[in-house]
């Protein structure tokens, strides 16, 4: 029997554990000097879906755009559901809005035959699953820097979760990946 179908954080933070800077920029991301990817293709791999928040949607939008792209960052080889009540009129290639209740839509994303399902984020969806108990794993890239202020990884809430460790590794440019698991 196929083992069932994961949803899995796998996220970069800073430090200080933000995803992002208050106005969402990333760029201490991109300014990394690195030589490793940090087994973000062996990850990739093992995923055939990938859940996005809205806010993280058009951030990903706004990103191919500046960078000369249309479209091109979601990959139409795999599912892409983008979450929000609010869906665009203009619809983008390979993506489908969703505004189901979250519990429901993803136990029956986890009863389709698949691989894994990558949790993209931010931090509101993210608290939005952890609420209704749909993470399993969470698989974190600590960067070594600091950024002071901005996203954090989950959107503040009164909860208490225990996480299993399951690996720790450091890379040789000081990135740390932690891999937790939830107990169920």
């Amino acid at each position: 029997m196929k083992a069932p179908r994961k949803i899995i954080v796998y996220i970069a933070t800073s430090a200080d554990g933000f995803i992002a800077r208050p106005d969402g920029d990333v760029e201490w991301l991109n300014r990394m000097p690195t030589t490793s990817d940090h087994g973000m293709r062996a990850f990739y791999r093992t995923i055939d879906t990938i859940l996005w928040g809205r806010k993280t949607y058009d951030w990903a939008l706004d990103y191919d755009k500046q960078n000369g792209n249309k479209g091109g960052i979601f990959d139409t080889k795999l599912a892409n559901y983008v979450f929000s009540t609010k869906p665009p009129k203009q619809k983008t290639s390979g993506v489908e809005f969703v505004s189901e209740p979250l519990k429901g839509f993803a136990q029956r994303l986890r009863a389709m035959p698949g691989k894994h399902i990558w949790m993209m984020g931010g931090g509101e969806l993210i608290a939005s699953f952890l609420d209704v108990g749909e993470i399993d794993e969470f698989d974190i890239h600590v960067m070594p820097t600091l950024i002071g202020e901005g996203i954090p990884l989950i959107a503040p809430r009164h909860r208490d979760v225990p996480l299993h460790l399951l690996s720790a590794k450091k890379y040789a440019d000081s990135v740390v990946r932690l891999r937790y698991e939830i107990p169920r």
